[in-house]
């Protein structure tokens, strides 16, 4: 896929968000080169995320908009100042960051003080757009906006991997699977030989799952309701399945595990599954809450303060993405995080129908390929 290159200013196909809830449309944008700190990637290839869809449908961010945030490729051109990278390496991208607040700085930046501006707020860190139509700005998304075949981040939030592995297949480390294996690995760090239950199976729940199972739990509950989704759980580590449509979920957990899991992650949103997830708590236990999860009501007595329970919200794994996702690689590669069993790809035109795909649950983690 060609591009001119003019006054550092290049000719794109980007899948264009024009209004809420619109279909993608793969239309030709306007991108300006990198700036200081900053790099040009060549995309190739991008996953499908919950939180794409959420850009799509929810007005979280302006309009119009390129979503992606799960780009990776091959950076083509570095800005000045640029150290850590340099033009061939191949680079996962992952959430926008100040790098500058406490939180950034004393290894949170999952929780940056400007983290909403910087990845819902369609700007970089500069207050510009850098892509354009006409002279319509056309807003980024996460520091990156990887659906589309270039795109220029700051260097905090490009990683660079490992040659040897697919870098089709790497994209989603910089969200998704990040969030569940770091909650588990980087936030909840499980004791060896503690019961951990899993609600939700997909992308993130069984990135929670395989995480849990190289931090050596003894017991791995997971929870859905699609009973494929619970055989690849099986698969992938889990000791114990359960369909919520078909058991008492807390009953079941608690009789297996004498008495209440130490760990809980909830990926779901659903209010219901979150007061499972307390109610299948052991004394002490931990619940992490990592889903989209609207306005509930919770007995704090009893679900939570009457034995000692915590429950705690968790972004992106509370991951710092350059020292987390080479460590995913590196146990990928040794056969010990395959999450290579969750995705499908689908070529770039087919957009919707992966966005499709992803929403009614038949894949797990759609993968777009643009080259």
């Amino acid at each position: 896929r060609g591009y001119l290159q003019m006054e550092s200013i290049m000719k794109i196909q980007a899948a264009v968000t024009h209004a809420q809830g619109a279909d993608f449309a793969i239309e030709e944008v306007t991108l300006s080169g990198p700036k200081a700190n900053e790099v040009l990637v060549r995309i190739v290839a991008t996953g499908v995320c919950h939180t794409d869809a959420v850009g799509r449908d929810l007005g979280v961010s302006p309009y119009p908009i390129v979503l992606g945030h799960e780009g990776s490729g091959v950076v083509e051109q570095v800005g000045e100042n640029v150290t850590s990278l340099a033009p061939g390496d191949h680079v996962v991208m992952s959430f926008a960051h100040c790098g500058q607040c406490e939180n950034c700085l004393t290894g949170h930046p999952t929780v940056c003080s400007r983290f909403n501006e910087l990845n819902f707020g369609g700007r970089m860190d500069d207050h510009t757009c850098r892509l354009h139509q006409g002279d319509t700005d056309v807003h980024t998304f996460f520091g990156q906006s990887s659906f589309g075949s270039h795109v220029v981040a700051h260097e905090r939030n490009v990683v660079k991997v490992d040659k040897e592995v697919d870098l089709a297949l790497l994209g989603p480390l910089g969200c998704g699977i990040q969030t569940g294996a770091g909650t588990v690995l980087n936030r909840l760090k499980p004791d060896f030989g503690t019961s951990i239950a899993i609600y939700g199976c997909g992308a993130v729940g069984l990135s929670a799952i395989m995480a849990a199972k190289i931090a050596g739990c003894q017991q791995i509950f997971a929870v859905d309701v699609h009973q494929n989704r619970l055989d690849l759980a099986r698969e992938l580590g889990a000791t114990h399945a359960f369909n919520g449509k078909e058991v008492d979920v807390v009953d079941e957990i608690r009789k297996v595990s004498g008495g209440g899991v130490h760990y809980a992650v909830e990926s779901t949103g659903v209010p219901p599954v979150v007061r499972q997830s307390m109610h299948a708590l052991r004394p002490l236990g931990v619940v992490a809450i990592v889903g989209v999860t609207p306005e509930m009501n919770i007995d704090v007595h009893n679900d939570l303060m009457a034995e000692g329970k915590s429950m705690i919200g968790v972004i992106e794994g509370d991951s710092v993405p350059r020292v987390f996702i080479p460590k995913l690689v590196e146990f990928y590669k040794a056969g010990k995080f395959p999450f290579d069993k969750l995705v499908k790809f689908y070529s770039f035109d087919q957009i919707n129908e992966a966005f499709e795909a992803s929403a009614n649950g038949s894949v797990v983690k759609p993968i777009l390929k643009l080259a």
